[in-house]
């Protein structure tokens, strides 16, 4: 794909600016519940493609939001495999900013070991089984996994996870 087209939302389409200048909203109130967000689904918040409007609700949605150290690396990959100056500077300006509200998980051995059984015992790629992995370790079943890749919505299944997206 050599462009990709921005997501934008409808106030933005009308003045010609990009959904990525547009800070997600603050988390409020008792009801917050923590959201495991795979890198398939973040980034459909920066890149207009099936499913993006339900991962935007999803990330807009009154939950705590967390993901792997990793999504940074998967992220901006994709990102600048998908966008050309200056829309990518744009856009990685603004994915910095959202993952900066995002509770992080970082990548240690246990998250490592617990995410190398994941990939034995299922059909999941490295990247996704490591996402699994981390999820299980902060919050196993108790949180809610968003996802938009059909196999790993699958292994997240089996590890007891509330599957959104896929």
């Amino acid at each position: 794909m050599a462009h990709a087209r921005l997501r934008c939302s409808a106030s933005a389409s009308r003045t010609g600016q990009s959904r990525a200048n547009h800070p997600r909203r603050p988390r409020r109130g008792p009801g917050r519940v923590s959201l495991y967000v795979d890198s398939s689904a973040l980034l459909k918040r920066y890149i207009d493609e099936p499913g993006s409007a339900a991962a935007v609700e999803w990330l807009e949605s009154d939950s705590d939001l967390i993901t792997g150290r990793h999504t940074l690396v998967e992220v901006r990959r994709n990102l600048a495999r998908l966008l050309r100056a200056p829309e990518l500077a744009r856009v990685k300006r603004a994915f910095g900013a959202d993952l900066g509200s995002f509770g992080i998980v970082e990548l240690d051995a246990a998250t490592c070991e617990l995410a190398a059984t994941i990939a034995e015992t299922s059909r999941v790629r490295s990247l996704d089984a490591l996402h699994l992995g981390a999820a299980h370790r902060v919050g196993g079943s108790a949180i809610g996994f968003l996802t938009f890749d059909l196999l790993q919505a699958q292994a997240a299944r089996a590890l007891g996870f509330s599957v959104v997206g896929a």
